[in-house]
């Protein structure tokens, strides 16, 4: 067994492609392993700007022998009379590479045929490896490829080396102009020689001796560590920032933190313009007190070990202090115009070609808000903070802020919006209706902001799809999926018992180009749309797909009861006893549907027409459950509607069992179904049980 090491030596690779790379080339050099049937160990990936590497464990020296059992022809064309092989016995053995005394005969389902079982030996691993790790090498994924020289080959940058060793020995191949051997490169500026490595033992001893640290895992340690003791001794600690650490971390080979400072003046800008002025131009960290304000002073990360770290940290002040210049220069000409004034330049700011302008946008949004607010039964003061909101939401989009750093939409809508005094739930409201910004993300926090996001996302939602931009399986460019998911969690979250249909036609009517005819058909597909964003997010919660089929079948109009009703029938189906009961309630239902329409005419129950006690009992069991299931409906007790059904089942079996629905006297077929119709409208105001599985 021995070690397999393969490093891939690059210009410096994006940091956003390298661990989505690593994790693309072991899997597709592992799979290209198994059909090899080379035995292997575990496998490592390790990486930097400037080398892709995977170090495989107990690589086996060979190809596992395998044995294949060959079929030849029938007996009594391989064999004569007298039990010797015929001409195309014998060719068959040459063929398939076996002596004659190696075939057998086997009984199959079409007769006697002449078989032989051949082992293919395993080729040694060096030589299968020689042909499939540069197939592997070029197979890598990367977001954008390029190519370079005359070469016909692609990768995410120029390769400069191939390092490939199965223990001592080299696995000699070429990708491109580069040929495999047992050479790497250290640091570019510390180390840059060519090093020679003798196995893949060596491997970690040499890069680190190089000033390389490959393993990325202990690289993104060392850094984080760095940083903190770094700004400990300033009293100070680094805001948390994942994403940012992990891009660092991707952007070097050998971490150096080392602390810089810039001018008091500039913390006068707000907190997400100074953090987003150093985080996405130069990938500096922001320093807080232990009060959690903003200090003067930033972490950068060099990819070198510096001798005179007073010396680099000027550098990076000298950088930032023009970035943070700028900043300081767009936030103060943006403060110089209203939002007011600043809505009014949307009209020259397109939202999509055939829907309008992002002005044209906002006054259908605030519509919708103040029928939002209506149907929650707010008052007046609060309508109008939701409409003032609205109104300004879209507002900071053509702010200079904004322009040079799109992330900060919403927030410094936010920002404006308290410099102007606005009162404080319009200005939570503009940087919420944003939210949630990705699956998982935050949800707003006061309900201006929940309504406003949920008028924002159903305007995009209903405008697309009524100019035909529906998201199909491979294509959601106006990310529609996540805002209705958006529409459905900020509903839950505040308990919103809206109408999505009425709220949808008033969406609808909104748009120039939707007239009445259309609307009802663009209504039944954005329902639909909603309801498979719902199934999923049932269905991730542990909800089963019986279920939640079941429920979103009689119910898709109220989110929150929507969600209450799959929640009660999952804990309804853990019941002992449930298939039965489902089996009796399907029953009910099926007939229902199976019966001919001219059978189902009558609305009413006669009791004159009732011929066994079981009808009278299931009748009037059925007007007492009736009652109580509205009552517990009405008041949002949907466990105790579900229990109350569940109570009937007795009575229906004995119906079953007492009664033959479809009588010959048609009155009594009819009064019959009638009865089970109305028993399965019952069923039907909490779910469709013929839906369920047994």
């Amino acid at each position: 067994m021995n070690r397999l090491l393969v490093e891939i030596g690059t210009e410096e690779i994006p940091a956003g492609y390298i661990l989505p790379a690593l994790e693309s080339f072991s899997s597709i050099l592992l799979k290209k392993m198994a059909v090899a049937r080379i035995a292997h160990g575990e496998i490592n990936i390790y990486g930097t700007p400037r080398r892709l590497t995977i170090i495989v464990e107990d690589v086996a020296g060979k190809q596992a022998p395998i044995s294949v059992e060959m079929m030849g022809p029938p007996e009594r064309i391989g064999k004569d009379d007298s039990g010797n092989l015929t001409v195309p016995g014998r060719k068959f053995a040459e063929k398939i590479g076996v002596s004659p005394k190696q075939l057998k005969v086997k009984e199959t389902e079409k007769g006697r045929y002449l078989y032989a079982v051949k082992t293919e030996r395993g080729i040694a691993a060096k030589k299968i490896l020689k042909v499939i790790l540069p197939e592997s090498i070029l197979s890598i994924y990367f977001p954008k490829t390029m190519r370079w020289s005359n070469l016909k080959i692609q990768f995410a940058r120029p390769i400069h080396s191939i390092a490939a060793l199965l223990g001592k020995d080299v696995i000699p191949f070429q990708v491109g102009d580069v040929k495999s051997g047992r050479n790497t490169f250290g640091h570019r500026f510390m180390a840059p020689k060519k090093l020679k490595l003798s196995s893949p033992d060596q491997y970690f001893k040499t890069m680190s001796d190089a000033f390389v640290m490959v393993d990325i895992s202990r690289r993104k340690e060392k850094l984080v560590t760095q940083m903190n003791e770094a700004v400990a001794r300033i009293n100070g600690r680094v805001i948390p920032d994942d994403e940012l650490v992990d891009t660092v971390t991707n952007l070097i080979e050998y971490p150096a933190a080392v602390v810089g400072r810039f001018d008091n003046e500039f913390l006068d800008l707000p907190r997400e313009i100074l953090i987003t002025s150093m985080r996405v131009h130069q990938k500096y960290f922001a320093v807080v007190d232990y009060q959690d304000n903003l200090m003067p002073y930033f972490v950068a990360v060099n990819n070198t070990k510096a001798h005179d770290l007073d010396l680099v940290a000027k550098g990076h002040e000298r950088v930032l202090r023009a970035r943070l210049a700028d900043a300081q220069f767009f936030f103060n000409t943006d403060l110089k115009s209203s939002l007011d004034e600043k809505k009014e330049k949307l009209k020259s700011v397109l939202f999509q070609a055939d829907l309008g302008s992002m002005y044209d946008k906002t006054h259908r949004i605030e519509k919708l808000t103040v029928f939002l607010a209506a149907t929650q039964n707010m008052d007046e003061n609060q309508t109008a903070q939701i409409a003032r909101a609205a109104g300004l939401c879209k507002s900071d989009l053509i702010s200079h802020v904004v322009v040079e750093f799109p992330k900060l939409q919403g927030i410094m809508g936010r920002v404006y919006a308290q410099k102007q005094n606005e009162p404080g739930n319009v200005a939570a409201a503009i940087e919420e209706h944003y939210r949630p910004m990705f699956a998982g993300g935050c949800l707003p926090e006061i309900v201006e902001g929940a309504v406003l996001s949920i008028s924002d996302k159903i305007d995009s939602i209903c405008g697309c799809f009524s100019i035909g931009l529906i998201p199909t399986g491979a294509s959601d460019p106006y990310a529609l999926r996540r805002q209705a998911n958006g529409i459905i969690l900020i509903s839950l979250e505040n308990k919103f018992t809206f109408s999505l249909n009425d709220l949808i036609k008033e969406s609808l009517k909104l748009f120039d180009k939707c007239d009445t005819s259309e609307v009802d058909l663009l209504t039944e597909k954005i329902i639909d749309f909603l309801k498979g964003r719902m199934a999923h997010l049932l269905e991730e919660e542990g909800i089963s797909k019986d279920a939640v089929a079941a429920v979103l079948s009689v119910s898709k109009d109220n989110i929150p009861t929507i969600w209450t009703k799959t929640h009660a029938l999952q804990l309804l189906k853990a019941q002992p006893d449930f298939e039965i009961l489902a089996t009796a309630f399907k029953r009910v239902v099926n007939i229902i549907k199976k019966a001919d329409s001219s059978e189902t005419v009558s609305q009413t129950v006669s009791e004159s027409l009732f011929e066994h006690d079981s009808e009278s009992a299931l009748f009037n069991m059925y007007k007492d459950v009736k009652q109580r299931v509205d009552t517990h409906i009405e008041n949002g007790n949907i466990d105790k509607a579900f229990s109350d059904i569940a109570s009937m089942r007795e009575s229906v079996d004995r119906f079953f069992d007492d009664v033959m629905v479809m009588a010959e006297n048609i009155d009594i077929r009819r009064n019959r179904l009638a009865l089970l119709g109305q028993i399965s409208g019952l069923f039907e105001l909490l779910a469709d049980f013929s839906k369920i599985s047994t």
